[in-house]
């Protein structure tokens, strides 16, 4: 049997051993942890969970002074605690997603060097089904490294009824919004058109969820700065790019671990928790008249006001 094939059906520390540098690293490993989860491309995964296990292996710079001080070294809590974070995060389609995303959290940790993480899907077929992927600490964090919550930026989350969206005052809202140079997210609720229904409230939640991107669509198509974006990947890189994006909603409620309870139609309660999934600094809703019960931290502009 080659090395090649030994490592690949091998444990990772096994590979780990092998392709190690000159530089003497220490491991650390966590074998056949497994978590229950709700994860997968296809529709059949889609409403289940199923079991997926992590095998990983971290290679740590040597400690010089052995005090059994716990602060000191990458505990092993850090390994499972970037496991669960990237886990609830976000609901994901790909294996590959999550390998990353996990490989990219533990090596955020200054005593991370290399590292090793094999994800299998359990329950998929008669064998298990999975990934593994080494990465290694970058010399400088690439531009498109994943952020860490407090890296991330706060937006100013802007709700607009139809109203607004028709509104003679919207070029002058967006070249307020421009010339302010805030990250800014533009949010919108279901068209003033029928829908069709479904039978099944899942079925009928994505239809809901499409027309409010259909909306969404046809406020970018008012003004060209307004970019239509649904993931919270191409949402961060669009703030940190100036750029004012249109939030289409579909992807990020139906993956969220811990969705919004409300209803699509009800248009504040999606965008409160929004706004709070994001960690907005700012809520706005421009309409014809205040929504009852309104949050005080939400501020209300009325379509004729042109002054934002």
């Amino acid at each position: 049997m080659s090395s090649e094939i030994k490592w690949a059906f091998g444990h990772p520390s096994e590979r780990a051993e092998a392709t190690a540098g000159p530089d003497m690293l220490d491991r650390i490993s966590l074998r056949d942890h497994i978590v229950t989860v709700e994860i997968g491309a296809f529709q059949a995964e889609r409403g289940i969970t199923q079991r997926i296990c992590f095998n990983v292996v971290v290679e740590v710079a040597p400690q010089e002074h052995r005090d059994d001080d716990v602060d000191r070294i990458l505990s092993y809590d850090k390994v499972t605690e970037a496991i669960a974070h990237e886990l609830a995060a976000e609901r994901l389609n790909l294996l590959e997603t999550l390998a990353q995303r996990v490989a990219d959290r533990i090596l955020l940790e200054p005593q991370a060097r290399r590292v090793f993480v094999r994800i299998e899907k359990l329950d998929r077929g008669p064998g298990a089904l999975g990934v593994e992927i080494v990465r290694a600490r970058p010399a400088m964090r690439p531009a498109d490294a994943p952020l860490a919550d407090d890296d991330r930026p706060h937006p100013e989350v802007i709700y607009l009824t139809n109203a607004a969206i028709a509104s003679d005052h919207l070029t002058g809202w967006i070249d307020q919004l421009e010339a302010g140079h805030r990250p800014t997210i533009l949010c919108v609720g279901a068209p003033d058109l029928a829908v069709p229904q479904a039978a099944h409230p899942l079925v009928q939640r994505r239809i809901d969820l499409l027309a409010i991107e259909q909306n969404a669509w046809s406020l970018a198509a008012r003004d060209p700065r307004c970019v239509v974006v649904n993931s919270r990947t191409e949402l961060d890189w669009s703030m940190r790019q100036g750029q004012i994006s249109v939030w289409a909603p579909s992807k990020i409620v139906l993956d969220a671990v811990d969705g919004p309870a409300v209803d699509p139609h009800d248009a504040q309660g999606i965008i409160l928790w929004f706004a709070s999934h994001m960690q907005a600094a700012k809520i706005m809703m421009i309409g014809e008249t205040m929504p009852e019960a309104l949050p005080p931290a939400v501020r209300f502009l009325a379509v004729d006001q042109p002054r934002l």
